[in-house]
């Protein structure tokens, strides 16, 4: 209290924003996942599609083909997105050599041309024939018990969506993989988790994404061709879905649905998927702005302040950092302290429940937002009509290009 008068805009940005992390942290202890309900077995659809992505494509159809769920009861339908690589032929391949095992349980439809991720998830969904429908990134590889468990809390008619767990499968490659494994990992578990509570995850992130068939297909043809200031909305599949959905119905987490996925490894990629995530996030936001305050009022709350505070805080960085040090020689230590306790947070909730020695990570990478990625906020709201993928001119980038985008990593945002 005895500081907050020294510098009120930055002290109450900082209370709020401790309000709404401890929040999170509060709610996700609450959290428990969906219980298995003995003989709930809907039929379902894995869709999978797929862009130059011939290195993994394998291994993510293994992954969804052997899962501990009946055999009648499942099938793949993996869309190749005019692929100019071998994944393709790889899947044909694969579907071939399983064909006595799998059957026709595994579909592979090829497009002639590109035409975006977003175009071959409806293609998939319209092929469906499972009551629920789960879209998998192409590079994200399920547990054998996911579909069972992600399925689960469909056992209530009001849930429309549910999202899985997202774990790093590549974390122990550089420094930045570690700290997104962190990052990844509380973003699910302690934000998805929180806003379960209240049934209204704002993100069914693309690596595990389950839907209601007859849901999903009210929607389908007003998703696929989404525009935003008359241009074609070329990411942001997964958040802009889950809005449609949450109009309507609940969307909620399933922690013990896990599936691990690749992310970015350079910086250049990184910094790309970041900015897609923080225009997609940003748009996606708005609309959820018109209907948000229907929900439970704490989760409103939590949702409009978590829409105002990263918006806030480059002006706030900047007067504790550079205004008032240079006007008034006050130093931004109590801000870098509270930085500090933050990221402990995050990094002492990974150590007890991961057990984990990458726990750490999550110090260097909550500074690391803070220097750097906090800034693509200003980029982003400066440039948020622009639909390319900021990795070549055309709308649409190859999947090794796009590793982590928000149709496919979600996360953690």
């Amino acid at each position: 209290l005895y500081y907050f008068w020294f510098d009120v805009p930055v002290f109450l940005y900082g209370l709020c924003a401790i309000f709404y992390l401890l929040s999170r942290f509060f709610f996700a202890a609450l959290y428990r996942p969906y219980k298995i309900t003995p003989g709930y077995h809907p039929s379902v659809t894995i869709v999978i599609p797929c862009f130059n992505e011939e290195e993994w494509i394998e291994k993510t159809i293994h992954g969804c083909l052997n899962q501990l769920y009946p055999e009648e009861l499942l099938e793949v339908i993996v869309v190749d997105d005019g692929s100019t690589d071998n994944s393709a032929a790889v899947a044909r391949t694969l579907r071939d050599k399983l064909y006595d095992e799998a059957g026709d349980r595994l579909i592979v439809h090829v497009f002639e041309h590109n035409q975006g991720k977003r175009h071959a998830l409806a293609a998939g969904a319209r092929m469906a024939k499972g009551e629920l429908v789960l879209f998998v990134d192409s590079d994200s590889f399920l547990q054998p018990d996911a579909v069972l468990h992600v399925v689960q809390p469909f056992h209530d008619p009001r849930i429309g969506g549910a999202a899985g767990r997202c774990e790093v499968e590549n974390k122990w490659t550089n420094i930045l993989t570690r700290m997104q494994a962190v990052r990844y990992f509380v973003g699910f578990r302690i934000f998805k988790a929180a806003e379960s509570i209240f049934d209204a995850v704002t993100c069914l992130s693309g690596p595990l994404a389950s839907y209601r068939r007859d849901v999903l297909m009210r929607y389908l043809d007003t998703w696929e061709h989404q525009t935003y200031l008359g241009q074609p909305a070329t990411f942001g599949d997964d958040r802009s879905l889950t809005n449609y959905v949450l109009g309507s119905h609940y969307a909620v987490y399933q922690h013990t649905a896990v599936t691990h996925t690749i992310v970015p490894s350079t910086y250049d990629k990184f910094f790309s998927q970041q900015m897609r995530w923080k225009r997609s996030w940003l748009r996606e936001s708005l609309r959820a702005c018109l209907f948000m305050w229907k929900k439970e009022p704490f989760m409103a709350i939590s949702f409009y302040l978590g829409f105002l505070l990263p918006l806030l805080a480059p002006a706030v960085v900047l007067r504790a950092f550079v205004f008032m040090p240079l006007a008034y020689g006050i130093w931004p230590i109590t801000y870098i302290a509270g930085v500090f306790f933050m990221s402990m947070l995050m990094c002492t909730s990974y150590l007890f429940i991961k057990r984990s020695n990458l726990w750490f990570y999550g110090v260097p990478f909550c500074f690391f937002y803070l220097s750097i990625l906090l800034w693509q906020i200003v980029w982003a709201v400066l440039t948020f009509w622009k639909s390319s993928w900021g990795t070549r001119p055309s709308h649409f980038d190859s999947k090794t290009q796009r590793a982590g985008q928000p149709s496919g990593k979600n996360a953690a945002n």
